[in-house]
């Protein structure tokens, strides 16, 4: 099945390049939601940056099916959601979640997230 992104190519601007890659949810790019918890891990490969970027509603088996996410850069991910971008410079293992619907993003413990 073809995706219906939320934004069209042609709205996406630098604001974040060369960063690497990322993998995203279906939520953000299709769902147009904002991003309410962000992780960095390990890369995967060599364009990864080892972002994974959520909206924070996801349910555990949506985030199984493997086809409800998908790689993306980084700029793409940005122009989703700017508010990222202040924190793409954090170390592997460093996470992340919006406090509330257009609050601010702000550091958590990995694997620990509250929205």
């Amino acid at each position: 099945m073809e995706k219906s992104f939320h934004l069209p190519a042609d709205a996406i601007r630098p604001l974040a390049v060369n960063r690497g890659a990322c993998i995203a949810t279906d939520m953000i790019t299709v769902d147009g939601l904002k991003v309410g918890y962000m992780y960095r891990e390990d890369a995967i490969n060599d364009v990864d940056s080892g972002w994974r970027f959520f909206s924070g509603t996801e349910t555990q088996e949506y985030v199984d099916d493997a086809t409800n996410s998908a790689f993306y850069d980084i700029n793409t991910i940005a122009n989703y959601d700017p508010d990222i971008i202040d924190w793409l410079g954090a170390p592997i293992g460093a996470a992340f979640e919006r406090l509330s619907e257009g609050g601010d993003i702000v550091p958590v413990a990995p694997d620990s997230p509250s929205a």
